[in-house]
C-alpha cells in the first residue's frame, strides 16, 4: 500500500463512487479541481450530481475501465482535441477502443471534454469491494496505488482543522449539526457525512473556511486512521457483528481514536465512553451528572425539543430544536460542547440548532396523506429502533387529534443476517412504542445467507413479546399490506438501513388518490 494519498492533481478512481461514503469524498475532490474517476453498476442521483461537475463513470465494474489510463501512458497525455478525437473514433467502433473507455471519453453533463490524465489513478476502494473484484484486481495488476476510503478520509483530515464525530448512533446527526451550525456561524465549513441534508443538497460541502466536519465511521475498524483536532463519541456499542466478534474489539478500536484526537467530547450518559474513553470535554443529560454541558427543564413534544442549557453549572440559555426525542437533544448537546471549543457565542449556537431540519432517512417525513405521515428512518440496530419509536410515540401523542385514534405502524427490514442473528433478543423487545410491526425478508447487504435467522423468525419472537406483528416478505407483498391496512391517523414509520424506503412514493401514492375529491 502507498504511504500517503496525493492531492497534487493525480487523478482519483472509485470503485463503486455511487455509495455514501464514496460519492462524499468524491464530490469533495471534484470540487477541488481534482480529476475524479469512477465506476458503479447503476445511476443515481448522486452519480448524477458528480458527473455534472466532471467525474467520468464507467457503469460496470471492469477491468477495461482502465484502459484510458493505459492509453494515456503508452502515449503522450491527450489534450483536448485529440481527446475529441478519440471520442468520435470510440462511438463509431474503432478497433482496440473499448465500449467502458467510449462512454468515459464521452462529453460531460456540462459540456467539457475529459482532462489529461497523468498516469495511472490513485484507486479508492470502500470495505463493501471484495477482493475478487474485476476492477480491484485490475488495479492490483497495473501496480495503481490503492487506498481504503478511509486513507482518503484521514489525509483530508489532515489538511484542516478538523472535527470527526464518532459513535455506534447518532454520527450522521450530529455531524450535520454541527456542520449546519459552523456554516451558520460563517465559518464556511467542510462537511463530509454519511447521509444527505438539504442544507447543502447532498453529502458533502467543500468550503473555503479551516474546518472540516467529518462523519467517522468505525464499521470496518478504520476509525484508527483518524487524527482529529476535535473528537466526538457519542456511545459505543457493538454493531457490526461481521467484523467484530467481542464489545471488547470496539473499544479498542474507540480508544485508539480517543488518543488519537487533540480533544475528545464525550457522551457521559454512555458507561463505556466515561468509564472506558475519558473525554475532555463531557455533556450529558442528567443534570446532577458532572458533566461539562448538560440539559435541565426539558420538554419533549410532537413538533420540537426544548431545554435550558448549562455550562459547568452556569446557565447558558434556552434551546428548542425541530428534531425529537431524547437521542437528538443529546446530539445537539455534543454541537454545543463543540461550538464552545470553538469560542462560539451560545446565542449563534442555539440559533442554529433551532434552524436545523435534519438530516434525510433520519426521521424524515416523507408525505402526509389521507391523514397518514409517512416516515423514513435510518435505523437498524434494536437501541436506534428503540429511541426512533419513542420519537414517533411523542409525535402521536402530542397530536391536536385524539392520540388512541392514532397509530404508530412500524415497518422493519431487519439488516444483515450478522446482525439479526446476534441481536435477535433485543429486535425481539425493541418495538414496545409500535402498536403494529409489519416486518419482512432480511435484507442481505452482500452477506450469504447461511441459513441461520430469517425474518419468519424476528416476526415471530417480536410477537412473542406481546407486539402486534404482521410478517409479508417481499417489498411488493409489504406493499400490498400497506395499501390495504393502514388507516388515517397512522404514523407509518419505515426502518432499515436496507432498500424498504424504496416503496414509500408507491404506498403514499395510493393514499393520494385517497385526498382527491370523487
Amino acid at each position: 500500500m502507498p504511504s500517503s494519498v496525493d492531492f497534487s492533481g493525480k487523478p482519483f478512481h472509485f470503485i463503486g463512487i455511487g455509495g455514501i461514503g464514496m460519492s462524499a469524498l468524491a464530490y469533495i475532490l471534484a470540487k477541488r479541481k481534482l480529476p475524479v474517476y469512477g465506476s458503479d453498476i447503476k445511476s443515481s442521483h448522486i452519480t448524477e450530481r458528480l458527473q455534472g461537475m466532471g467525474a467520468h463513470i464507467f457503469w460496470s465494474q471492469d477491468a477495461s475501465n482502465f484502459e484510458l489510463f493505459q492509453t494515456a501512458l503508452n502515449g503522450s497525455n491527450p489534450d483536448c482535441g485529440q481527446q475529441e478525437r478519440a471520442v468520435s473514433s470510440a462511438v463509431a467502433g474503432t478497433v482496440g477502443t473499448s465500449v467502458a473507455t467510449a462512454k468515459a471519453l464521452q462529453l460531460n453533463g456540462n459540456g467539457s471534454s475529459a482532462q489529461a490524465i497523468p498516469g495511472l489513478p490513485q484507486v479508492v476502494c470502500s470495505t463493501a469491494i471484495h477482493p475478487a473484484n474485476a476492477e480491484y484486481r485490475a488495479a492490483l495488476d497495473l501496480g495503481c496505488p490503492i487506498f481504503h476510503r478511509s486513507d482518503v478520509l484521514a489525509a483530508l483530515i489532515q489538511d484542516y482543522q478538523s472535527i470527526a464525530v464518532a459513535g455506534t448512533h447518532g454520527k450522521t446527526t450530529t455531524s450535520s449539526l454541527i456542520g449546519f451550525m459552523l456554516m451558520a456561524a460563517g465559518l464556511d465549513p467542510t462537511i463530509v457525512v454519511g447521509g444527505e441534508v438539504n442544507a447543502w443538497e447532498g453529502n458533502a460541502r467543500l468550503g473555503e473556511g479551516h474546518y472540516l466536519v467529518a462523519e467517522a465511521d468505525e464499521s470496518d475498524g478504520s476509525l484508527v486512521k483518524l487524527v482529529a483536532k476535535i473528537g466526538i463519541v457519542t456511545n459505543v456499542e457493538l454493531d457490526h457483528p461481521d467484523h467484530y466478534d467481542t464489545l471488547d474489539q470496539v473499544i479498542d478500536t474507540f480508544k485508539v481514536f480517543a488518543q488519537n484526537c487533540q480533544t475528545l467530547v464525550g457522551c457521559i450518559d454512555d458507561q463505556i465512553v466515561k468509564d472506558c474513553l475519558h473525554p475532555h470535554v463531557s455533556y450529558s443529560l442528567q443534570p446532577d451528572s458532572g458533566a461539562d454541558y448538560t440539559a435541565s427543564d426539558v420538554e419533549y413534544g410532537a413538533e420540537s425539543t426544548k431545554a435550558r442549557i448549562w455550562e459547568r453549572g452556569a446557565f447558558l440559555g434556552e434551546m428548542e430544536l425541530k428534531l425529537l426525542g431524547t437521542h437528538n437533544l443529546s446530539n445537539a448537546l455534543a454541537a454545543v460542547a463543540v461550538g464552545r471549543l470553538l469560542g462560539l457565542e451560545f446565542s449563534a449556537i442555539a440559533k442554529a440548532i433551532a434552524g436545523f431540519e435534519g438530516a434525510r432517512r433520519r426521521f424524515e417525513v416523507r408525505g402526509f396523506h389521507n391523514d397518514i405521515l409517512f416516515v423514513d428512518d435510518y435505523a437498524h440496530h434494536p437501541s436506534e429502533i428503540r429511541v426512533t419509536l419513542a420519537a414517533a410515540r411523542l409525535r402521536i401523542e402530542g397530536s391536536e387529534k385524539n392520540p388512541r385514534s392514532r397509530r404508530v405502524v412500524a415497518i422493519f427490514q431487519p439488516h444483515r443476517y450478522s446482525r439479526t442473528l446476534t441481536f435477535l433478543p433485543e429486535f425481539a423487545q425493541s418495538f414496545g412504542d409500535a402498536d403494529l410491526v409489519v416486518a419482512c425478508d432480511i435484507y442481505s447487504a452482500g452477506e450469504p445467507n447461511l441459513g441461520e435467522i430469517s425474518g419468519q423468525q424476528v416476526a415471530d419472537l417480536i410477537a412473542k413479546e406481546g407486539g402486534k406483528v404482521e410478517f409479508a416478505p417481499s417489498l411488493e407483498s409489504v406493499t400490498q399490506f400497506l395499501t390495504k391496512n393502514l388507516q388515517p391517523g397512522d404514523l407509518a414509520l419505515f426502518l432499515g438501513a436496507g432498500n424498504l424506503n424504496q416503496i414509500i412514493p408507491e404506498v403514499m401514492a395510493f393514499y393520494q388518490q385517497a385526498d382527491r375529491p370523487d
